[in-house]
């Protein structure tokens, strides 16, 4: 579902925050924001105690794009760096199972596909008030094989975000064939389906384990082929389900021969039926690791029950992981066709929560997120007060938690600039009310 193109930004809205901000400098002496970050979207819900929280005004403000389009941060914005410490000899691997008894499982969200998204995962972080997003997900480009073999300068910068933290998981989805959106034919899928089993394109996903591998990185969860049982992709499955599962079987054997790899592979068909059965397309659990599925708010009307419930839906994934003995992975998931619905955010979010899959992340930009796109203030209060202030640690039950409201500090006077700055401001802005004294 995720397309692999270039995002437009506006930068109109930010230079209205600045000069605002500028101008609250002037008055005041001393200015201060309470906002979680420059993607500020609704307010954190207020709860019965508060613990403060401020952080300074945001250098840039979000801005208004078309649907379908992500923001994505400026990349003059300088990234919150964490302690520099070395990459593992041994990097850990995550168990290859559920995330076990109570723990909450590992999330995040895919913003963007370059170093963007990974400057961008600070500033959700602070929106979901320091919750810990473990789940870095991003996507080769599919356009030529040069590009599917992972080039250093695209993936340099999700390595060092992957070993900054030894339970970090990083997703890669991989493509199984060059030109993979440009809509080739089923005649000439089939033939490339069967080149593929031949062996001949066997060095570009070696040569791509080999580069994760130099990057320290040899522990990536690859999601090889996504929504194979579409028909969006060229390396779908239906002109030939046999060769595209031999073909993924020379894939996995091809990238595990390569030294020091630590490689699982995720097996995401789209949920239902789609054009074909995703059944008709598993390649066999010596080279599945992991049983993922996409997921959006889709076909328009269509209750969350009925997605659960509907053939190749989300319960017949469960059912059939756990007869594979094999953990679950949501890579895809969010709102689609039904608009702003705020019941499939907290219903999906409850799923999760319940069958604890091993990752999961939303696709986050309009119309399927909640942060990076404005459109949906009613879910994007559901996926905050769900996930804010989360980290990995024992619960006693999946209920979403509730969020702490910021609060503006102590000796504060607010300023009333509208809701309309206050929203792209990230917060409100206040007056030190002995801004003079200090000054002295």
């Amino acid at each position: 579902m995720v397309l692999q193109r270039c995002r437009a930004r506006t930068r109109r809205l930010a230079v209205v925050a600045a000069v605002v901000a500028v101008s609250a400098a002037v008055v005041s002496g001393t200015g201060f924001a309470a906002g979680m970050g420059p993607f500020a979207g609704p307010p954190a819900p207020s709860a019965a105690t508060t613990t403060p929280s401020v952080s300074t005004l945001p250098a840039v403000a979000p801005s208004v794009v078309p649907q379908a389009s992500a923001i994505t941060p400026d990349l003059t914005d300088p990234p919150v760096t964490e302690p520099s410490k070395p990459a593992p000899t041994n990097p850990s691997v995550a168990p290859s199972t559920s995330a076990p008894g109570g723990e909450r499982p590992a999330f995040g969200a895919f913003l963007d596909s370059g170093v963007r998204g990974v400057y961008a995962m600070t500033k959700l972080s602070r929106w979901l008030g320091g919750a810990e997003l473990r789940v870095g997900h991003t996507y080769l480009p599919g356009d030529r094989w040069s590009n599917i073999e992972g080039t250093r300068g695209f993936l340099e910068g999700w390595a060092r975000w992957r070993t900054a933290k030894d339970d970090r998981i990083f997703v890669l989805n991989v493509p199984m064939q060059e030109r993979n959106e440009e809509g080739v034919s089923d005649a000439e899928v089939r033939l490339l389906l069967r080149q593929g089993a031949a062996g001949h394109f066997d060095h570009h996903f070696r040569a791509l384990a080999e580069q994760l591998v130099a990057l320290k990185v040899p522990d990536t969860v690859l999601v090889l082929g996504w929504e194979m049982n579409g028909t969006t992709y060229t390396h779908r499955c239906g002109p030939d389900p046999q060769a595209w599962k031999t073909y993924w079987n020379r894939i996995v054997t091809t990238m595990r021969s390569v030294p020091g790899q630590e490689f699982r592979f995720d097996f995401t068909p789209s949920r239902g039926r789609d054009a074909v059965p995703w059944t008709q397309c598993y390649p066999g659990d010596d080279t599945v690791d992991i049983i993922g599925m996409d997921s959006y708010d889709q076909p328009r009307g269509v209750s969350f029950d009925e997605q659960v419930k509907e053939p190749y839906g989300l319960q017949a994934q469960v059912d059939f992981a756990k007869s594979h003995n094999k953990p679950i992975s949501y890579p895809e998931w969010g709102l689609f066709r039904n608009g702003d619905n705020a019941e499939y955010m907290r219903r999906m979010l409850d799923w999760i929560d319940v069958h604890k899959p091993l990752y999961n992340t939303l696709t986050d930009y309009c119309p399927h997120g909640v942060w990076q796109c404005m459109a949906n203030p009613k879910s994007s209060l559901i996926y905050r007060s769900a996930l804010f202030g989360r980290v990995d640690e024992p619960t006693t039950s999946p209920t979403p938690s509730v969020p702490t409201a910021p609060l503006l500090p102590t000796g504060c006077s607010p300023l009333n600039l509208g809701d309309w700055a206050e929203r792209w401001l990230g917060g409100r802005l206040c007056l030190r009310l002995d801004w003079w004294s200090r000054a002295r």
